[in-house]
This record gives structure tokens, C-alpha cells and sequence, in this order.
């Protein structure tokens, strides 16, 4: 089964501020995240970089062939490094640029990386973001990101006011690919008005982040599948990718263990894993000549 990782992070180091508040590395994968000291990697990153060499590990070891590396205004704006990763590894990933839509002016930049050739696709944290998604400078950003072929990722704010923005993103940019994170922050009411922008042709959901979302429950997570389940009957298995959140999800579990529950569930049929754990995402962000991994058994097993 090829498998795809359609939401995961990459960085050198944090070092950056949101809502005022300072968000940094330290040491053995600790960060200090909005005035408290977390486990934003796994200890055993001692030196607290986040690295893609570390991640390909990760990947090999799980079987994973490919992943999209999208960007989080904590993590700081990442642009130079992903761009290292994209030439050095073409065909394991695929990359988003950020920029910081916060402020006004940031157009210039944003035209020039979307043109350069290097990225694949542009990340918007929105849950963060406090202006509105379809302001002037990020309509132009879109019409040149729809021009060159580039995807949109999405994150929305749980209480759904962005919607009215996206569908006027969706009906000025139809050709524009959008991909909506976090499963619709599945586990809040109003989750399933996000899955149903999937209902157009150009928008697809992917699953980054829902072990966290579903953590509370744990291993193996019966309500994500479950949830997964719902949003298949709603808008169809073909509109839904998985995805991992790389690596924060995986203080928690392991990297394999961030899909294999789904592997292991009843709920889904065997041609509807194989699309959700991969030929969606393969065929939604165009993936080319995607490694095919043997299986390593453990040691301990």
C-alpha cells in the first residue's frame, strides 16, 4: 500500500512570537509555547531540531513514501529551510511556503517564492490569522497561486466564520486546490460545514492533527475512525486524505502508530484505506515516482 502524510512540519528551530507571546526551542525537544515550558518533539531529539533527515527515518521506518510539509505561524516562518529540503529531497516532499499574512505588504514576497519554481504549495495557519482570508493581497496571492498551479493548505478557526470567505475564494479561483487541515477541527460542533467544502470539486479534507484532537480517547482511537467514517458517507472516501502533523503528534505515539490505527479498523473497507492513506493525497498534490518501502521488522518482535 503506498502511503502518503499529507500534513507535517519541518523546522531548524522555533524561534518567532504570536499574540504577543514568545515561542523558542530548548534543549532534549522542549519548547517554550506561549509562556510554558511543552514536549513539542520527542526527547530523544536532544539538540530540538526538527530536521527532514530525522523525518525520512521516520517515513523508511513506517513505510511512508511521501509527505507534504506545510507551515504554522509557531513554528516561524520556515521558507528557507523547506526550499533547502525541496531541492535535496524532490521526491519524498513537497513543500509550502508562508508568509506573514498578519500584516499588510506582504505580497511582493509572497509573488516572487510562489513564481520561483521551488515551492509547491502555500500554507495559511486561518485559525490564527484575525483578518479575513479573502482580503485584496490575498485574492492576488490566490489568482497567481491557481496561475502557476500551486495548492492552498488551509487551517479554519473552529467556530466556522470563515466559511463564508473559502466559498468566495472557491467561486473566484475554481481551479485553485485546496486542501482543509485539522479535519474540520473534528472534534468541536461544527465540524462536519467544514468537511462539506469538500462538496467542491477543487477543495479535499486531510486528517493532520487528529490523534491530537482525539488524544483525550488515545490509542486506537475509535472516535477518529468513526469521524472518519461520517465525513467518507458525507462528501465520499475520494475527497479525504490522511495526515499526520509530524511531529508533535508524535511525543504522543509513534509515527506508525498515527495511521495503523486506521489500518486496523473495521469501519473502513480495504479500497477505501488504500485511498485515504494515500492515492488521494498521491493524486491531489500530483506525487511522482513514489518510493516503494520494504517492510523492516522489529527487533523485538
Amino acid at each position: 500500500m503506498i502511503i502518503v502524510d499529507a500534513h507535517s512540519h519541518l523546522w531548524l528551530t522555533q524561534n518567532t512570537e504570536v499574540d504577543g507571546m514568545p515561542i523558542y526551542s530548548m534543549e532534549n525537544g522542549r519548547s517554550m509555547f506561549f509562556g510554558q515550558e511543552v514536549q513539542m518533539l520527542p526527547p530523544f531529539m536532544t539538540d530540538s531540531r526538527n530536521t527532514a533527515e530525522i523525518f525520512i527515518s521516520n517515513m523508511n521506518y513506517a513505510q511512508v513514501s511521501a509527505a507534504v510539509v506545510v507551515q504554522e505561524f509557531i513554528d516561524g516562518i520556515q521558507n528557507g529551510y523547506l526550499a533547502e529540503v525541496k531541492r535535496k529531497f524532490p521526491d519524498r516532499f513537497k513543500v509550502c511556503a508562508m508568509f506573514d499574512y498578519r500584516h499588510d505588504g506582504f505580497i511582493p514576497e509572497a509573488g516572487k517564492l510562489i513564481s520561483n519554481g521551488i515551492f509547491d504549495g502555500v500554507a495559511i495557519p486561518g485559525h490564527r490569522l484575525g483578518r479575513p482570508l479573502n482580503g485584496s493581497e490575498m485574492m492576488e496571492m490566490f489568482a497567481l497561486m491557481e496561475e502557476k498551479g500551486l495548492f492552498l493548505s488551509l487551517c479554519l478557526h473552529e467556530d466556522c466564520h470563515q466559511i463564508p470567505e473559502v466559498e468566495d475564494i472557491i467561486s473566484n479561483f475554481p481551479h485553485l486546490r485546496i486542501a482543509i487541515g485539522h479535519f474540520g477541527m473534528v472534534t468541536t460542533a461544527d465540524w462536519m460545514k467544514q468537511i462539506n467544502l469538500a462538496r467542491h470539486e477543487n477543495v479535499s479534507i486531510e486528517c493532520g492533527g487528529i490523534t491530537w484532537l482525539f488524544n483525550s480517547e488515545f490509542y486506537p482511537f475509535n472516535g477518529a475512525v468513526e469521524a472518519i467514517r461520517k465525513a467518507a458517507d458525507e462528501v465520499g472516501i475520494k475527497k479525504l486524505m490522511w495526515g499526520s502533523d509530524y511531529p508533535r503528534t508524535i511525543t504522543a505515539i509513534t509515527y506508525r502508530m498515527s495511521y495503523d490505527f486506521i489500518l486496523k479498523s473495521e469501519l473502513l473497507s480495504g479500497e477505501e484505506k488504500e485511498l485515504f492513506l494515500g492515492k488521494n493525497a498521491a493524486e491531489f498534490y500530483n506525487f511522482k515516482n513514489l518510493a516503494e518501502l520494504p517492510y523492516i521488522k522489529n527487533m523485538s518482535e
